[in-house]
């Protein structure tokens, strides 16, 4: 039995009649009367009972007519879905953020791709750590990731730097200088830092530092958190003050305040794919990321 006989037999079912079904299918009415006789023997019932003038359905004929259709229908089905994943709209990626990057970037890339790609099934992984995410970008567990590109480049994987984020403070709200528009980061001098964690695990430690060293000092006082929420909320309990990419400020978190900084530094924000990405869905995704991030750097 093959797909054709299927069709053949749907046509047969819905005319009653093997001329207009063999009209239909743009067939012989002698080569369809064969592939129904064919159907006959490998099941070994009748399913059509033939007249001059009209085809009526056996009670076997109208229970594979019912097979028949939906067969058909889940063959539509798969044949509309494939095209689908081969142009892009539908599939499933699976997408990693840095944390800083989860508060403002993926959930409008999110609100864009169901907006555009309504069938793409997206699997988002927030408050990540850049060398996790391209661990996990090299082994599958992602398709693309938005990370800090700062040392991290591998031959396995495409880079894209998605623009530079300046560095801002973020105080206890009852801190000396929470009032202020703009503080020099010597000011800060005295007081206890949270920061991301340091050595390998996070590239924004390093920045900090660098940031702090650049102002003539080093942090007297270091407590390392690994999420970005977590940095904030420590901060927000008084436990020292923090500086952060200042997309973070999406982050409105009661009890801290955010103030920009006088010549701040900058970090960059990257996203990356597996070199020779085939999958259209990702390729697509990966757009709608770089425009959502274009657009909220205007």
């Amino acid at each position: 039995m093959e797909l054709r006989h299927l069709r053949s037999f749907a046509a047969l079912a819905e005319e009653r009649h093997f001329g207009r079904a063999a009209e239909r299918l743009h067939i012989a009415q002698p080569a369809l009367s064969q592939q129904i006789k064919q159907l006959e023997r490998e099941f070994g019932v009748e399913l059509v009972s033939r007249t001059t003038r009209r085809v009526e359905l056996t009670e076997a004929g109208q229970r594979f007519a019912e097979h028949a259709r939906a067969v058909l229908g889940s063959v539509e089905r798969a044949a509309t879905d494939m095209s689908m994943v081969a142009s892009g709209h539908a599939g499933r990626v699976s997408v990693g953020f840095i944390g800083t990057a989860t508060y403002d970037l993926l959930p409008q890339a999110t609100r864009e791709v169901r907006r555009l790609l309504p069938d793409v099934r997206l699997e988002l992984h927030g408050e990540l750590l850049s060398p996790a995410l391209l661990d996990g970008l090299v082994d599958g567990t992602y398709d693309l990731v938005v990370f800090r590109p700062d040392g991290l480049a591998r031959p396995e994987i495409d880079v894209r730097v998605l623009r530079s984020e300046r560095l801002i403070a973020v105080l206890p709200d009852w801190h000396d200088l929470a009032d202020r528009e703009r503080v020099d980061l010597a000011e800060l001098a005295p007081d206890p830092f949270v920061m991301h964690f340091s050595g390998h695990r996070s590239s924004v430690h390093e920045h900090v530092l660098a940031a702090c060293a650049a102002a003539g000092f080093r942090p007297t006082s270091i407590m390392e958190v690994g999420e970005t929420a977590t940095l904030v909320v420590f901060v927000a309990a008084g436990l020292g003050v923090a500086l952060v990419p200042e997309a973070v400020r999406s982050l409105d978190l009661e009890g801290v305040a955010y103030v920009l900084l006088t010549d701040a530094p900058t970090i960059d924000l990257a996203i990356a794919t597996r070199t020779g990405e085939t999958s259209r869905a990702v390729r697509q995704v990966a757009d709608i990321v770089i425009r959502c991030s274009e657009s909220g750097r205007d």
